[in-house]
């Protein structure tokens, strides 16, 4: 799988080293959601600590790579926040935001294609404000972030259609490791002054892939993110754990 090489506006995602840390328990401590790695744990940001934390991974790593622009997390209703950690040190961060009365943030831009999708029925919500630490994340971690934003996104919150804002030259990318499919033209996204387009998967496509591989890194060889997502056996447990906290 090759390292990501330029950033996804609003979604900053930099591919590190192949190991993984998988076993097949949840850890019990109750700060983290679930992990399936001895090393690293995802919890849901829902304090001004946590959400502080987040902002600052966001901007460390959106600066680093000459985006502009805030991106400070909020405590927002319609959006879901996600923290990966090793011992307490924030690795990774994204946003899952749902659909509102005010809309999706994709919806500054992209509103007449996401507004076909709702003309439809379709449940949207998208992925912003993605960050990952390179020096300590891999495909592992990442998977295991994205992986659980479908649980909350589709098992939580019964969406269909997921969302995400990158730049053109992710697009392939995107397209290729996780079924993303490009949706009208490119566009000048103002918050970080970057050309992006609009993607989308569906997540009943997404089901399938996990459905297929799943929990399988190392033992297929396909282009693609899904093997380093949870095993379907490992995911029920873990919707089953989301949905005793709601």
């Amino acid at each position: 799988m090759p390292k990501l090489e330029a950033e996804p506006v609003d979604t900053l995602a930099d591919i590190g080293s192949d190991e993984t840390f998988r076993d097949d328990r949840l850890l019990a401590q109750m700060q983290d959601i679930v992990t399936g790695y001895t090393t690293f744990g995802i919890r849901l940001v829902d304090t001004p600590k946590g959400r502080n934390e987040a902002s600052m991974l966001i901007h460390k790593m959106y600066a680093w790579r000459g985006l502009e622009g805030t991106h400070a997390v909020g405590a927002e209703p319609n959006r879901i926040t996600l923290m990966g950690h090793r011992n307490n040190d924030p690795l990774g961060t994204l946003t899952v935001g749902l659909d509102a009365p005010e809309g999706l943030l994709a919806d500054r831009l992209f509103k007449e294609e996401i507004d076909a999708y709702r003309a439809r029925g379709a449940r949207v919500c998208e992925i912003i404000k993605m960050a990952f630490d390179i020096h300590n994340n891999s495909k592992a971690y990442m998977g295991a972030m994205i992986h659980l934003a479908v649980m909350f996104a589709r098992d939580i919150h019964h969406c269909d259609s997921l969302f995400i804002e990158v730049t053109p030259r992710q697009g392939a990318y995107y397209e290729h490791m996780l079924g993303f499919r490009q949706l009208g033209e490119t566009k000048v996204n103002p918050r970080v002054n970057v050309r992006g387009m609009l993607m989308c998967v569906e997540l009943s496509y997404a089901t399938e892939q996990i459905q297929l591989y799943g929990g399988k890194q190392g033992a297929v060889k396909v282009r693609s993110f899904y093997p380093y997502f949870f095993s379907p056996r490992e995911e029920a447990g873990i919707i089953n754990r989301l949905r005793g906290m709601q």
